[in-house]
């Protein structure tokens, strides 16, 4: 262990190379930093003497050559499910367990996926009541080592139509706002929608009319607001995407097809966008082992490079982008799945440092989670990555054997830990 662990009644004083604060487009050098268990309280130049130990006169460790920046935020998991599992057979017979089963096997992935630097998870629904119960364990003081959690609960969708696997349909309830209100007294910290259908891959398209309409969607984002809460819409396609924009949503989840003028009036409305490149990345590395053929891949990579060139284009435009995978879909897993989807949009032309904002300070700025963290500055969560690998130098550098710092505790990737039901 290169440093020690803070605690309450102890800070610990770093003096570090390299820092990305998680917000900046430039790193800073030659930086100190104060923190204990709770929070950082300095960063800057010498320290002042109050802020440190009794009698403290030099830092507790020197790293000039460790970067050092923020845990990472995962904007769109599904913790229910098992992003690693291939096998489609055994995807099937999860679904079926029980709320317990399924719950019990997402507790088991807190601590790996703080170990791999993930400090916060905004979990994008599901109608089991897994991610609502992960939220309320993380309130408990005696709460196991876990990320943030923050969740939806069950997603609003259409009866009928796609996302019964996670969500329940607006058709039970008496009104929009009563479907709302219903989900914010079960606990959700923000409403998420289920505008669209998915991609049909075979036809390359969305061919399904959108679930909801704009005046819809609109009314729905109402009633959260009144509630003080935030709205993301799972939605692909042009018309889909125009729906949830005009509507108002605070994010546009996925957004495959989605057009330059849909970009622009993002930007000028800063609803930020989550383009979950990872899932349709890992379909067309196991295309074969589902059967598709020629023209279904053929499809995929076209989907791919539009959905680059479309972020590129937001990235010029400055449309806020927020780095979120889809875990726990078809072959992403928790956790590598995100590391995956950074590489993916270092890969579609943002810079290093644009990559690390998006899972870090970007994200926590537009999503209004509840507690601070995303940013090395004073009073925020004393939740970090030390690395002499610098990501400045390639994304997959956070891959490489780093030390994670969370709540004062030190965790060493390099110690073997299990890996598996990611």
């Amino acid at each position: 262990m290169i440093i020690p662990e803070a605690s309450n009644k102890r800070c610990i004083w770093l003096r570090v190379g390299t820092l990305i604060d998680g917000v900046s487009t430039k790193p800073l050098k030659d930086v100190h930093l104060v923190y204990d268990a709770q929070s950082i309280r300095y960063l800057g130049d010498l320290p002042p003497a109050d802020l440190l130990n009794p009698g403290q006169v030099r830092p507790d460790a020197v790293l000039h050559e460790y970067v050092l920046l923020p845990g990472l935020i995962e904007a769109h998991a599904h913790l229910f499910l098992e992003g690693s599992e291939l096998d489609l057979a055994k995807r099937s017979a999860h679904l079926k367990q029980t709320s317990q089963e399924l719950l019990r096997a997402a507790r088991a992935r807190l601590e790996k996926l703080v170990r791999l630097g993930i400090i916060a998870v905004r979990d994008a629904g599901d109608r089991h009541g897994v991610g609502l119960a992960l939220g309320k364990l993380y309130a408990h003081e005696d709460k196991p080592v876990m990320p943030y959690v923050d969740s939806p609960g069950a997603a609003i969708h259409r009866q009928g139509r796609y996302g019964s696997f996670m969500a329940e349909p607006l058709e039970n309830y008496p009104s929009l706002k009563a479907c709302v209100h219903s989900r914010i007294h079960a606990g959700a910290h923000r409403i998420k929608l289920i505008a669209t259908d998915i991609i049909d891959f075979k036809e390359g398209r969305v061919n399904k009319e959108p679930q909801m309409t704009t005046d819809e969607v609109t009314e729905l984002v109402r009633a959260a607001q009144e509630l003080g809460k935030q709205t993301f819409a799972h939605a692909s396609g042009d018309d889909g995407i125009e729906c949830v924009i005009s509507g108002g949503v605070d994010s546009v989840e996925h957004g495959f097809f989605i057009r330059t003028d849909q970009l622009a009036r993002m930007r000028d409305r800063r609803i930020a966008w989550v383009p979950t490149i990872a899932p349709v990345q890992k379909l067309t590395e196991y295309a074969a082992r589902l059967g598709w053929d020629e023209r279904v891949v053929s499809n995929l990579h076209r989907i791919l490079e539009q959905h680059t060139a479309s972020l590129q284009k937001a990235h010029e435009m400055g449309v806020p982008i927020i780095a979120g995978s889809d875990a726990g879909s078809y072959g992403v897993a928790h956790g590598f799945g995100l590391l995956e989807e950074l590489e993916l949009l270092e890969h579609a032309g943002l810079s290093a440092i644009s990559v690390i904002n998006a899972a870090t300070g970007t994200s926590a700025q537009r999503l209004g989670y509840k507690e601070r963290f995303g940013q090395i500055k004073p009073g925020f969560r004393s939740r970090f990555i030390l690395t002499m690998h610098s990501p400045l130098n390639g994304i997959s550098n956070l891959r490489r054997p780093k030390y994670v710092v969370f709540d004062g505790v030190v965790y060493d990737s390099t110690m073997n830990f299990d890996t598996s039901g990611l």
